[in-house]
């Protein structure tokens, strides 16, 4: 991915934010990304299922896999210190 070009959601569906490398978290700076909501169901496993420039991007990409967005929250991602 060229630096300036918005993230590709693709290859980052399914993992957890705390395996994300530097490289990819220094990338996704500003992105929206959607977590499922804590519950002890989806402890330790909260997995990315959206990325986006918007909290609304990433609603229509879950309801586009027919994933109920209530059930996830959006976070913006920081760059890293």
């Amino acid at each position: 991915m060229a630096l300036g070009s918005p993230p590709d959601g693709g290859p980052l569906i399914g993992r957890s934010l705390d395996r994300l490398s530097n490289r990819e978290i220094a990338r996704l700076a500003g992105q929206w990304a959607a977590l499922e909501i804590y519950t002890p169901a989806t402890l330790p496993l909260r997995r990315i299922e959206a990325v986006g420039p918007s909290a609304a991007e990433c609603i229509e990409q879950l309801a586009a896999r027919g994933l109920d967005p209530r059930r996830f929250e959006f976070v913006r991602l920081k760059p890293l210190p």
